[in-house]
């Protein structure tokens, strides 16, 4: 009997080096978990129906004494991530039958290095959310309280490994959408540099702040995950190459801290912060507080630019390329008709903020001075890293919320005032599970400089001992 709730991608590689189990087992365990806990917590929408015969191909490979780094381990992946053949619908009803003809590059390259891709986890649709309740298809709950969100956009990713299901997943992350649900769920999540991981074949939200990260219970399988992934790609401009970014300083284990910003956290999560600090510190590594002016003004930055860009990439939505189609009295009344119908109220609200933001008379003063705050931002971070070599912060500034406690668009929008920093800067950024609050997992961040995985993967695993 495989014990998914405490193996995980290393010991898992292991074991099927050792020929304790095949890959065709872990993945009938995996079919079985999902068959057993899915019926409540529904982070799967599907399970693709080839993924025993792509288990047989690694049972195969692992005979012929292949070593490849995810050779024969079940990933799933966010229903906005696309697979060649399978259904991808962002979890929205506009693309409910909607069937990929391509795989994105990240599916390439966990099918080159042996994965199992699995199946397609549910979203906040289109990625649009904190907490998995905006899915067309319905929430997620999360594993470790049933009357609790698994968090989001990525909640369904969260919940299939903090649930036991599958041993890794991949998210999206525009805001914190794989960091607030890891954090929610007890797990490790990982956003790397902006343009790190190839973003051909995810669905686009927001093109300047999208990336492709992993979910796992280790730091390690996050790293190796990452590996796998990262690297430039001919289909996406924005991805970057090791020279984009030079060093601006050797890792001497320096974390900076800002106090006043962290001050906006419940008291259980700031005294969670301050056991943190504590631990880095009895690791030998130096806490300082930094000044952050315009930190603060992360939040609103992301809810001006976000929406704007998702105005313009949910254009390709028309009802007549491809995905529903709801006819009309004439061309426009489809369009309006179409949308409509298959968008669900928060993609519905976005674009017409963005819309708004993005209009004659209204440009300048809200889209263009955000894009200008987010210069600000982007150089007092780069300051601040000619000093430090991490930023820590609390993942959430709470725990897991249950459902219906956020009924206001702001109060959800608040929930991610600790996670938007890192993607309005592109920074790197990681969740440890550390600490508990009403007896649910929290989370603390660490946030690099651009380019600086590396101290990100150090510091982290050294955290853990």
């Amino acid at each position: 009997m495989i014990d998914l709730s405490t193996l995980t991608i290393q010991s898992a590689r292991e074991a099927l080096k050792a020929k304790k189990f095949s890959s065709r087992e872990l993945t009938q365990a995996c079919i079985d978990a999902v068959k057993d806990k899915d019926g409540n917590i529904h982070a799967f929408l599907e399970i693709f129906k080839n993924v025993l015969d792509q288990a047989d191909e690694a049972d195969k490979k692992i005979k012929e004494g292949i070593d490849l780094p995810l050779l024969g381990i079940p990933i799933a992946l966010k229903d906005n991530i696309t697979v060649a053949g399978e259904h991808a619908s962002a979890s929205s009803k506009i693309l409910e039958n909607f069937v990929s003809p391509t795989n994105s590059t990240a599916v390439n390259k966990l099918q080159e290095a042996g994965a199992i891709i699995f199946g397609r986890t549910n979203c906040d649709e289109f990625a649009m959310g904190s907490s998995t309740e905006n899915s067309a298809f319905g929430p997620t709950k999360n594993p470790l309280d049933q009357t609790r969100v698994s968090g989001g956009s990525s909640g369904g990713s969260a919940a299939a490994v903090a649930g036991g299901m599958v041993l890794g997943a991949l998210g999206s992350d525009t805001g914190g959408s794989i960091r607030q649900p890891a954090s929610f769920c007890g797990l490790v999540g990982f956003k790397p540099t902006y343009g790190r991981i190839s973003r051909s074949g995810l669905m686009a939200m927001t093109s300047s702040f999208d990336q492709i990260g992993p979910f796992s219970k280790t730091v390690e399988d996050a790293e190796l995950i990452y590996e796998v992934l990262r690297g430039p790609d001919s289909l996406d401009s924005t991805t970057i190459t090791e020279e984009i970014y030079p060093k601006q300083k050797n890792f001497d284990k320096t974390i900076g801290v800002p106090r006043m910003f962290i001050n906006k956290a419940s008291e259980n999560t700031k005294k969670n912060v301050e056991e943190a600090i504590k631990r880095f510190e009895s690791l030998g590594y130096k806490v300082i507080d930094l000044e952050f002016p315009t930190i603060e003004y992360s939040l609103a930055v992301y809810y001006v630019i976000v929406p704007a860009e998702i105005s313009s990439n949910m254009a390709r939505f028309d009802g007549v390329k491809y995905g529903l189609r709801v006819g009309g009295e004439n061309g426009i009344d489809d369009y309006f008709k179409t949308r409509g119908v298959g968008f669900g109220k928060e993609v519905r609200r976005r674009i017409i903020l963005g819309t708004y933001v993005l209009s004659s008379g209204y440009y300048d003063a809200y889209y263009g001075t955000a894009e200008n705050v987010r210069s600000l931002i982007r150089k007092e971070f780069r300051e601040a890293f000619k000093k430090v070599d991490l930023i820590l912060l609390p993942t959430t500034p709470s725990s897991a919320f249950k459902f219906g406690e956020r009924s206001s668009p702001l109060d959800m929008y608040l929930e991610d005032i600790f996670t938007v920093p890192a993607n309005v800067t592109g920074c790197p950024c990681i969740t440890l599970p550390f600490g508990k609050e009403n007896d649910l997992p929290l989370g603390i961040e660490l946030i690099g400089d651009l380019g600086r995985e590396d101290n990100i993967f150090k510091a982290s695993k050294e955290f853990y001992g």
